[in-house]
């Protein structure tokens, strides 16, 4: 049995993952702040469950992201 690290090299996945990570919520904030004058018009409880779905939503991505960080596939 050896006493060498499992993942001795340090994975490029992970640095791209982590940009790809931070562009999804760049554009994402960008896309829901562009609909802001639409949104705006509506009832505050409306606007309220949007951006609560909004808030959500970019999230979906992330599961397939991280599982190709680490694995180094998109699916299970």
């Amino acid at each position: 049995m050896s006493n060498e690290p499992a993942n001795p090299q340090p994975s490029w996945r992970k640095p791209v993952g982590m940009a790809m990570i931070l562009t999804l919520i760049l554009v994402w904030a960008i896309i829901i702040g562009s609909l802001s004058p639409w949104v705006g018009a509506w009832p505050v409880l409306v606007q309220a469950i949007f951006y609560l779905a909004a808030g959500i939503v970019w999230i979906l991505p992330l599961k397939p992201l991280l599982r190709w960080m680490e694995l180094g596939c998109w699916r299970s």
